[in-house]
């Protein structure tokens, strides 16, 4: 029997297939905001320096000015709703959908 022609050989691999791009978009959105959050404090937030970290060497042609603190503070009161000083995912992805809709011109 080979496995090209019998797909249950390995039944635990039949699930497994390519991402699609936008699968693989989101994946990564979701492992850099990983990546950043936690370094000083909670592994689920940003701090302010965390988000600077991520936006100043992820988004740095997208987010004008972001090593400027001044646009980080700015950026962090806008997206920061609960004001507890640290962005959770879905804060952090009010940015994403902004910088998206402004680059896609919509």
């Amino acid at each position: 029997m080979s496995v090209d022609a019998d797909q249950n050989f390995i039944p635990w691999l039949s699930h497994l297939t390519t991402p699609k791009i936008m699968e693989s978009a989101i994946n990564v959105l979701v492992s850099q905001f990983k990546t950043y959050a936690g370094k000083d404090g909670s592994a689920n937030t940003l701090s302010k320096e965390e988000f600077q970290s991520l936006v100043t060497s992820q988004l740095p042609n997208f987010v004008k000015n972001a090593s400027d603190p001044a646009t980080i503070d700015q950026l962090m009161n806008s997206l920061d709703a609960n004001n507890d000083g640290e962005l959770t995912f879905l804060e952090f992805w009010q940015l994403i959908g902004s910088v998206a809709n402004q680059h896609g011109g919509f």
